[in-house]
């Protein structure tokens, strides 16, 4: 069961990863004028998101797994499953936002992207918290 909990580490981490560089690329995107430049970031998103959504569904599953083995309980498992839920819901937004700026849609400032973009931290931060601290 070691091996699952190290695999899980590793695809949470590489997942997030993903989570925190994809909305900078967002930020880029909507202060980019230059067709060049937009279509780059635009090829890049969608890489990127092809690439880490399979690194999401790998974490999850293994996480799971986990679950079941080890037969967690407690409200601490509780809280962390609703912001994985969040997470997950999170990064499916992403998608919708690669797609809105593959098709010249998106009506946000960098601004909003660069706050956007902290999201992923913070649900890490309380994720870690809960998982070690098991306040609950």
């Amino acid at each position: 069961m070691l091996i699952i909990k190290a695999l899980h580490i590793i695809f949470v981490t590489s997942w997030f990863a993903g989570l925190f560089y994809l909305p900078r690329l967002f930020v880029n995107h909507a202060m980019a004028t230059d067709a060049a430049t937009l279509e780059r970031l635009t090829l890049m998103e969608h890489k990127l998101y092809r690439f880490m959504t399979p690194l999401g569904i790998i974490a999850v599953s293994l996480g799971m797994w986990l679950w079941m083995g080890y037969g967690f309980s407690g409200g601490w498992l509780h809280a962390k499953t609703t912001l994985v839920t969040f997470l997950i819901g999170y990064h499916l937004y992403c998608g919708r936002l690669v797609r809105e700026f593959a098709a010249g849609r998106n009506t946000r400032s960098h601004v909003w992207y660069r706050f956007f973009n902290e999201v992923p931290v913070l649900v890490l931060f309380a994720v870690v918290f809960l998982v070690v601290l098991k306040p609950f």
